[in-house]
C-alpha cells in the first residue's frame, strides 16, 4: 500500500472552525486539522483530522459537549476508524494521484487494451527495473497487462540524458523494449545536452515520483480490487508480483 503520510499530505479540503461543535474545536487547537465530518454509530457524530501527518478520528457524544480522540471498534473487534480513515481519506486521495499518472508522459509497454493497467517509475541504468521488466513479459505479452513506464534519470549522472535519448527516439515504445531486452546493452543517440521537450518530461516525472513518495526505482503502482492505490518501491517480491500480475499466463 502506499504511504499514508504521504497522502495524508494532499488532502485539498478542510472544515471551517466554525462549523465545529466546541468540544471538536478544544481538540483542534492542540494540533489536529479536521477534515470533514462524518456519522458514527451509537449516535455520535464523528470527524475525520490529521495529526503529524497521520489520519484520526474523533467522536462526539450525542449531547455535543464532549469528544473522543481515537479508535472505535464493534463488537466483533473490527476497527471502525481505520476503515472510514482508509475510506474516506487515503482511497480518495490516490485516486487523484492515478489521475496525475494518467495524465503524465509514459512509455506504453503491452497492448493499450490490456485490462490492467501498471505505472512504473524507472531509470536506463536500474538493473531491478531490468528485472521486473522482464519478470512481466508473460502478462505483457499474453495481452493480460500494460505496463507504463515513467522514464526518470536517478541512479548515475549519465541517467538523465540517456533517459532523454530514450524519450527523443523515433519510436520511444520500440527503443524502450529493445533496450530493456538487450540489458541496456543497445546503442543510443545519447545526446550532450538535454533538449528542452525530454527536459521537461523527466522534471515532471520526476515531481511526480516524489509527490508519490519514492526513493527509488522501481516504482510501481498499480490499483487493487477495492480501487485503492498501491505502491512497491523496488524489486517485487513473489507475493507482490501475485498480488499485481495474478496467476502466471
Amino acid at each position: 500500500m502506499i504511504k499514508r503520510t504521504l497522502l495524508i499530505g494532499m488532502i485539498p479540503w478542510f472544515v471551517s472552525a466554525q462549523e465545529l461543535p466546541e468540544a471538536v474545536r478544544a481538540i483542534e487547537k492542540q494540533g489536529i486539522t479536521i477534515v470533514k465530518p462524518f456519522d458514527a454509530p451509537g449516535g455520535m457524530k464523528g470527524y475525520l483530522g490529521k495529526y503529524q501527518d497521520m489520519g484520526v478520528t474523533i467522536y462526539v457524544t450525542p449531547d455535543g459537549k464532549h469528544a473522543i480522540s481515537g479508535y472505535m471498534y464493534d463488537d466483533k473487534g473490527a476497527n471502525l476508524s481505520e476503515q472510514i480513515i482508509q475510506k474516506e481519506i487515503y482511497a480518495p486521495v490516490g485516486r487523484d494521484m492515478w489521475q496525475r499518472m494518467e495524465k503524465a508522459s509514459w512509455i506504453l509497454d503491452g497492448k493499450k487494451t490490456a485490462p490492467t493497467v501498471i505505472y512504473v517509475f524507472a531509470d536506463p541504468f536500474c538493473p531491478y527495473c531490468k528485472q521486473f521488466w522482464n519478470q512481466a513479459r508473460p502478462w505483457v505479452e499474453s495481452g493480460k497487462i500494460q505496463l507504463r513506464t515513467l522514464m526518470v534519470g536517478v541512479i548515475k549522472p549519465e541517467s538523465p540524458a540517456t533517459a532523454a535519448a530514450i524519450l527523443s527516439a523515433r519510436d520511444p515504445a520500440k527503443t524502450w523494449h529493445d533496450y530493456e531486452q538487450s540489458a541496456g546493452k543497445l546503442t543510443l543517440d545519447v545526446p550532450k545536452s538535454i533538449p528542452p521537450a525530454q527536459m521537461k518530461v523527466l522534471n515532471e516525472n520526476q515531481k511526480l515520483m516524489d509527490d508519490l513518495g519514492a526513493n527509488a526505482t522501481p516504482a510501481i503502482y498499480y490499483m487493487n480490487s477495492e480501487n485503492e492505490l498501491q505502491q512497491i518501491v523496488g524489486l517485487p517480491d513473489n507475493a507482490q508480483l501475485k498480488a499485481m500480475l495474478g496467476e502466471r499466463p
